[in-house]
């Protein structure tokens, strides 16, 4: 199977705040913000959903490939996909735009605070999904909005099933929108968050929400993660980090891994798993592409986490 990964490039701008937010934003005093981080530590790091899907999949053996859309200074980022072995195809530059650019702050609580500048992601609708290419699985992430909902339609028309992946471009559509393309999709995943936010602007609850598709999934965190799927759900524990250094990038391996799985045809309780080891294998690293394993690395450490094999 081949995987076709839909959504964002961009340049991760990652400074980290030694203290916490809370200590220094007054709920009074929000009307009225003015605060200022002192952050000593930064790195610019490749990122985007659809770049850390796809580097977490080709970890894993696989071969997918990218849809996004890229501006001027993209050059290093494509050197990097080439050094690791990942297709470029799909990918289109438009030199009159920068590729997305996040500059995220993260706290001692590892809580973040984001500022995206979109740039030629804005432009992904001019991106249609490819046929007669081989791709038998998709996903569609964050990415502009117009895009978003052409791919999940052309994905419907080829006959390919796909991740609705919103993350953090839920804002950007209504209830009505959210539903739609959900009906479109095969399976749906949402962290906690996103998962409230789903259910306050579709007016439906979770279980409403999973009729809809043949999996919901919902991340927790370090509680571990929730799939319905055929009227009921299944839980999946978390993975045990060895250390907590950086959670920019654990959604998206989380979802590497609910790909991978389903192109195996392996059992949700086992796709959970894989998905949750990965996201625990990237908070152990600094950025989102930036840890490294075998195959049998990470079957070895499967079976040390939770005592099962795959």
């Amino acid at each position: 199977m081949s995987a076709l990964i839909c959504g964002s490039m961009a340049y991760d701008t990652i400074m980290v705040f030694h203290d916490k937010f809370k200590n220094h934003i007054l709920p009074e005093k929000v009307h009225m913000l003015n605060v200022c981080f002192l952050v000593p530590t930064i790195r610019r790091e490749f990122g985007g959903c659809a770049g850390n899907i796809a580097y977490n999949l080709k970890l894993l053996g696989e071969h997918p490939s990218i849809m996004a859309t890229v501006g001027h200074d993209f050059e290093p980022y494509a050197q990097w996909l080439s050094q690791c072995h990942i297709s470029d195809k799909f990918i289109n530059k438009l030199d009159s735009e920068f590729t997305g650019q996040a500059y995220i702050t993260t706290d001692e609580d590892d809580n973040q605070i984001t500022a995206f500048h979109p740039g030629a992601m804005n432009e992904s609708h001019l991106n249609s999904i490819p046929i007669n290419e081989g791709i038998s699985i998709g996903i569609v992430s964050p990415d502009g909005k117009q895009g978003m909902q052409q791919h999940a339609q052309e994905f419907v028309d080829a006959n390919i099933p796909f991740i609705f992946d919103p993350g953090q471009g839920m804002p950007m559509f209504s209830g009505d929108e959210l539903l739609e393309l959900l009906d479109l999709s095969t399976w749906a995943t949402f962290n906690d968050y996103e998962s409230a936010l789903m259910q306050e602007v579709t007016g439906l609850n979770l279980e409403q929400l999973a009729e809809r598709v043949e999996a919901l999934i919902i991340t927790l965190g370090g509680d571990g993660s929730k799939i319905y799927t055929e009227g009921k759900c299944i839980d999946i524990p978390s993975a045990k980090a060895k250390e907590l250094n950086d959670p920019t990038g654990c959604g998206d391996a989380y979802r590497a891994g609910l790909l991978y799985g389903i192109m195996n045809e392996y059992e949700w309780e086992d796709t959970g798993r894989i998905a949750s080891l990965l996201g625990s294998i990237k908070i152990e690293h600094h950025g989102t592409q930036n840890h490294t394993f075998t195959l049998n690395q990470f079957k070895a450490r499967y079976q040390e986490c939770f005592d099962r094999t795959f």
